[in-house]
């Protein structure tokens, strides 16, 4: 009997895939610059709603000191300040102050 020949399954050579480590490397690149760009675009989006917030407040001070100054305005005329002490309960020297209580409530 012939000596047993053992067969051997080819050696299989491993060729590196260029094509894939191409996608590879683009997928890692572009994730990184994914990761560079989130944080920056994060502080841009929080400082528009600063900003809002900002506008908001400086347009409701504007309010304000509209209405201030048209107050000041209004007691810079004759009489407004009298007609206001007056409101107030302040009496010129030499008046005499009443107060009366127990009105009946108008409707």
């Amino acid at each position: 009997m012939p000596p047993a020949t053992v067969r051997r399954a080819p050696a299989q050579v491993h060729a590196i895939r260029w094509d894939r480590v191409g996608r590879i490397v683009l997928l890692g690149v572009l994730f990184g610059l994914v990761v560079l760009y989130v944080g920056p675009a994060r502080s841009y989006v929080q400082a528009l709603g600063q900003a809002k917030a900002r506008d908001a407040e400086v347009r409701a001070l504007q309010r304000e000191h509209d209405r201030l100054e048209a107050r000041r305005r209004a007691l810079s005329r004759p009489g407004v300040i009298e007609a206001e002490a007056r409101r107030l309960g302040y009496v010129k020297p030499g008046e005499r102050p009443y107060i009366v209580e127990d009105l009946p409530k108008t409707k």
